[in-house]
């Protein structure tokens, strides 16, 4: 190790230099560093003074560089330059382990944030940090690592893990199924209940809409006692969970309702959907141990839920 010792002015005096000669102005320095205009101009004064030269040529109000000023402006902006980098490369450094998540809110919130203590339990070292945005994000321009995303198979990217298939099935509380004065035995007794309705702007008519489902079913000209609208998935789920009404499940994001016995199917009757989740990386995360990890748990996940979905 050197033992060299240096001879420089403090870091404050070179960063408002650095600010006083970018902007030309004191006062912009000043504003730009929450200082006082009075303090930037205490900095350049000892600053000239350690450095035995003047930086500035102080004119009516106007500012201009010494020739001196300007090789020093230049020094300055590479070493702060330099400086700002190596800490930003230190600061990314100990952060490295963050590990960013994009999925619709539904998926968030019933299947994926519910089992992620099992993820953290043995991977306390990793950040997981949940963005759910019903928007696709676009995975490097939004420094996201990982997008789970609702697709057609057909439309998935090339390089997208597919984790599972959508199975729709009607659920409801416990409560609503067990009514003697409405009981559920077969669908055309939806007729005695609220359906609970996804609908959102632009939503496209797919199996995953009371319409089409009962159509397949052959009862399409069920009248239900009400309905009730929702833009967002695990709205319309809790509002089943509390007994509002009938609603559309998406397996798996309802596996867990119903094996807690919050939610029930209360028909043998299901339509197998054309949709899926997909596990997509972004080009600059793959590489990452965490995303890695993450992803080899989150398949592990999948195939477990699927197993116990099938088992029941």
């Amino acid at each position: 190790m050197s033992n060299r010792r240096y001879d420089l002015p403090p870091l404050d005096f070179v960063q408002g230099f650095e600010a006083a000669a970018r902007n030309l102005s004191f006062t912009k320095a000043a504003r730009e560093l929450f200082i006082t205009q009075s303090a930037v101009s205490r900095q350049i004064k000892a600053l000239e003074e350690a450095l035995g030269t003047v930086l500035f040529e102080r004119r009516h109000r106007a500012l201009r560089l010494t020739d001196d000023g300007q090789t020093f402006y230049r020094i300055a902006m590479d070493v702060l330059d330099r400086l700002q980098s190596s800490i930003d490369q230190m600061r990314q450094s100990r952060t490295s382990d963050q590990l960013s998540i994009t999925t619709t809110t539904g998926l968030a919130s019933l299947w994926l944030i519910p089992r992620l203590r099992r993820f953290t339990k043995v991977n306390p070292h990793i950040d997981v940090r949940i963005v759910a945005n019903d928007r696709p994000l676009n995975l490097d321009r939004s420094l996201v690592d990982i997008a789970i995303r609702y697709a057609q198979r057909e439309t998935a990217p090339k390089d997208a893990i597919p984790l599972f298939g959508e199975e729709i099935l009607p659920v409801c509380s416990p409560l609503v199924s067990r009514d003697p004065a409405t009981p559920l035995r077969e669908p055309a007794d939806l007729r005695h209940h609220t359906l609970l309705h996804l609908d959102y702007p632009g939503m496209q008519r797919t199996w995953y809409d009371w319409g089409t489902w009962l159509t397949a079913l052959g009862i399409e000209d069920l009248k239900p006692a009400g309905t009730l609208h929702f833009t967002r998935y695990e709205q319309m789920i809790q509002a089943a969970i509390s007994g509002q009404g009938v609603a559309l499940g998406l397996s798996p994001l309802i596996n867990e309702p119903i094996r807690s016995g919050l939610l029930i199917a209360p028909f043998d009757k299901t339509v197998v959907g054309s949709r899926g989740y997909f596990l997509i990386r972004s080009s600059a995360a793959a590489a990452k141990p965490q995303v890695q990890d993450f992803c080899t748990w989150l398949a592990e996940e999948a195939a477990n839920d699927a197993a116990e979905d099938g088992g029941k």
